[in-house]
């Protein structure tokens, strides 16, 4: 796997990968989304992302999206090690820019003690 790609083997597609970490994922709250994470045995994290349906606008939506998996690509060691990760996005999400989003989930992580627990 190449250090800042992003393959398709490194994001969440099937509901039932989804589902298996809404059920047995822990929930950090930041502003504006929550970060759901699993931990996983295949060595690296995997993103899925979920957006609220009072999201209005499949160009807000989709440049929200785009926003994310960039955080993701270029920042990894933010996010939760060995983990599946869903990131839920709430209307009131701040889509500026990726390094916004990089800020918050750092942020996030931090007073989730993420690294500690993982």
């Amino acid at each position: 796997m190449k250090k800042y790609g992003l393959s398709k083997t490194c994001l969440l597609r099937k509901t039932k990968e989804f589902e298996q970490v809404y059920k047995q994922g822990r929930r950090l709250y930041g502003d504006g989304f929550t970060l759901i994470y699993r931990r996983n045995d295949l060595g690296f994290n995997r993103l899925g992302i979920s957006i609220h349906r009072q999201v209005k606008g499949a160009v807000k939506r989709n440049r929200i999206k785009r926003i994310i998996r960039e955080s993701f690509r270029l920042h990894r060691e933010v996010y939760p090690d060995d983990s599946d990760i869903v990131m839920a996005v709430k209307p009131s999400f701040p889509s500026d820019s990726p390094g916004a989003v990089v800020r918050a989930v750092s942020l996030l992580a931090y007073k989730g003690g993420v690294s500690d627990d993982n």
